[in-house]
């Protein structure tokens, strides 16, 4: 495979790599794990075949994916499937936004295709998350509650790695106000919440605002992954734990598929394996 370093975010370094000639992105900072953000080039593949760019053995797992805040284990996922074969040949999965794994050689993925693909990783249970966030998700805390399941199986803050891959960028994200402040209001003190335009108002004076100006009216630019990672500052988390994928999907037609732009339903996977315990 062919590495090409394109950018630092913090310490942390995004890697192009091949696979059949085929790109994807890995991160430095999940370097102890199998994983990877892959591009609309490997369409329409799914990640039962995708998991040979990974590893060949693994379980895969993904799920239903309904811009909620659920986050799943395998065996929470195996038991809905179960019940699901009993009554039709093709059983639907399961509905969730996220999936924890419970032991070594399970890979858990999900689809994104604007949205924030978010892969979590502790390097002292070799645990790991998949997690889509879109603003819905990001607005009821999908992320927190993916380390909240982390943490109640035994993980520690300190031992976690974060990488959120492509998603569409702040500057092209346009979204009506009440939608920005729906987000907004995940990361603010509730009782400063008192209407839209002070959700805002708060939002804007923050550093790094995940809010930028629109010129139309009643419309902003939202920035999802800034929340996210404002999220995570929130729970104690250090950036030095959190990396930021340098990539739009609005904006790089020639590797991502971008709802926003193109207005179909083609998505691309990202995907890690859990790993043995240090």
């Amino acid at each position: 495979m062919i590495e090409t370093i394109i950018q630092n975010t913090v310490m942390h370094t995004w890697y192009w790599q091949t696979w059949e000639e085929l790109p994807y992105l890995t991160c430095s900072l999940l370097q102890d794990w199998e994983h990877g953000f892959f591009t609309s080039a490997f369409s329409p593949r799914l990640p039962s075949e995708i998991v040979n760019v990974l590893r060949p053995d693994a379980h895969v797992y993904r799920v239903k994916q309904v811009h909620g805040n659920t986050v799943l284990t395998p065996s929470e996922i195996e038991s809905v499937t179960a019940v699901n074969n009993d009554i039709q040949e093709e059983p639907e999965r399961p509905s969730a936004d996220g999936i924890l794994t419970e032991q070594p050689q399970q890979a858990v993925w999900v689809c994104t295709a604007d949205c924030t693909p978010v892969l979590i990783a502790d390097e002292k249970t070799g645990q790991v998350a998949a997690v889509h966030a879109g603003w819905r998700g990001t607005a009821t805390r999908i992320v927190p509650n993916a380390i909240a399941r982390l943490m109640d199986s035994g993980s520690r803050l300190e031992n976690l790695r974060i990488a959120m891959g492509p998603a569409i960028a702040g500057e092209v994200y346009q979204v009506s106000e009440t939608v920005a402040a729906e987000v907004g209001i995940s990361i603010i003190p509730q009782d400063n919440a008192e209407s839209p335009e002070a959700i805002l108002d708060l939002l804007q004076q923050l550093p790094d605002s995940p809010i930028l100006e629109d010129a139309h009216p009643g419309r902003v630019r939202l920035d999802v992954r800034r929340v996210n990672a404002i999220q995570l500052e929130q729970l104690g988390i250090p950036s030095e734990q959190v990396a930021i994928a340098p990539y739009c999907t609005y904006q790089k037609s020639e590797h991502f598929f971008s709802y926003r732009r193109d207005k179909l339903k083609k998505v691309q996977w990202s995907g890690i394996v859990s790993k043995i315990p240090n």
